[in-house]
């Protein structure tokens, strides 16, 4: 057998064991996400009068579709990495306008999405990210709803020695009931403000034998793995909880506890993206679409429960990045209707023109940038230099 076909008599079964275990799982997960992203785009497009065109899931030449009574091309293209809602006006699909719109006829202009008003353009626009955090909360309320929400009392169970919460005077059976301020009702808010926190003094309140105790700690900066590979820097206070329930919750109850996760999910991620702005948390953090994939693939091997959970953080996730004002993205649009509302009057074409090469290159970027990390964490190269040495 020759180098060549010893090589591929190797790859063939991977490539095929890595396509039904993570990519197909991804490829389900993005197609879901990015559907309901659009459809919030579409829905409040049509609500306002505007005249869809293509409605597609992903990018580059179609594979498959159909057009529906109101002339709206329904597809699925080659690059299965998006999507997007091209309305009547559009010259593409980051929504730049075609020509001029007053060359318009009054019909035309009717259904036009550049000819609408600036509330109207700017709820369409939002329409996408907003159906991402309201479908992570239809998530989560499902799973409040049936299964349960994790919940653990804040109570500690124990003390590692020597630890940030030992230097600290925290006790075993000692219940946590504030932290710089903010009220604790279980012991993952306990963990998402420590997280965050490391080598940060931290005002700590417990509940000791009945009595308030006001207590100083300084979470241990600590590198820790996950169950994803994931390297990440987080501060520890060295406390165990004393165990997990998970709690039923009626339908409003459901809904209303959802809500507030979503909420809670998205400031601690964006705690996060600063903490990597100013640099206190690597860049190595990030991660994107390979990660992702792998993600996808793992948490699918789990069970449903996991890969619902992990959808409904995708999805704020991805509503979240996509309100980052940045030109071609959603959160671009809003910025420029922004400055649209303080000058009364839109920018001109060359500065918008300027602004999504810019978003491009800012996008394209980043996209090279978490894809690189994505090698280097799952180890590619080093995995290329061992085939060739």
């Amino acid at each position: 057998m020759d180098v060549f076909s010893g090589l591929y008599t190797f790859a063939v079964p991977v490539v095929l064991s890595g396509v039904v275990t993570y990519v197909l799982p991804f490829l389900a997960i993005l197609t879901v996400l990015v559907f309901v992203h659009e459809m919030g785009h579409f829905l409040v497009a049509r609500r306002n009068g505007v005249r869809v065109e293509v409605f597609s899931i992903g990018f580059g030449p179609e594979l498959f579709g159909w057009t529906d009574r109101a002339k709206t091309r329904w597809k699925f293209s080659l690059i299965p990495l998006g999507g997007y809602v091209r309305m009547f006006g559009d010259a593409n699909a980051a929504s730049q306008p075609s020509g001029d719109q007053a060359e318009l006829t009054a019909e035309e202009r009717a259904v036009s999405f550049h000819c609408k008003r600036l509330s109207q353009r700017s709820w369409i626009v939002a329409a996408g990210p907003l159906a991402n955090f309201l479908f992570a909360v239809i998530l989560l309320a499902g799973l409040y709803g049936t299964v349960g929400q994790p919940f653990t009392p804040p109570v500690v169970g124990d003390v590692v020695p020597d630890s940030a919460a030992a230097k600290a005077g925290i006790l075993p059976g000692d219940r946590f009931v504030a932290i710089d301020g903010s009220a604790i009702e279980r012991f993952e808010d306990v963990q998402l403000i420590i997280r965050l926190s490391p080598e940060q003094p931290v005002e700590v309140i417990v509940q000791r034998d009945g009595v308030e105790v006001a207590l100083s700690a300084v979470p241990t900066l600590t590198e820790l793995t996950d169950n994803f590979g994931n390297r990440q820097k987080i501060g520890l206070l060295g406390v165990t909880r004393s165990g997990v329930e998970y709690l039923r919750h009626d339908p409003l109850s459901a809904v209303w506890r959802a809500a507030r996760e979503t909420v809670v999910l998205t400031v601690g991620t964006l705690q996060a993206v600063g903490q990597i702005i100013v640099g206190a948390r690597s860049t190595e953090e990030l991660g994107g679409p390979l990660r992702i994939a792998q993600m996808s693939g793992q948490v699918a091997e789990t069970g449903l429960v996991t890969v619902i959970w992990f959808m409904a953080v995708l999805s704020i996730n991805l509503g979240l990045i996509n309100l980052f004002p940045i030109p071609m993205l959603d959160g671009g649009h809003l910025l420029f209707y922004g400055i649209e509302a303080m000058r009364g009057r839109p920018l001109g074409d060359r500065a918008q023109e300027y602004g999504f090469r810019i978003g491009l290159a800012l996008v394209f970027s980043l996209i090279l940038f978490v894809t690189w990390n994505d090698l280097v964490h799952l180890e590619v190269f080093d995995f290329i230099r061992g085939l060739v040495t």
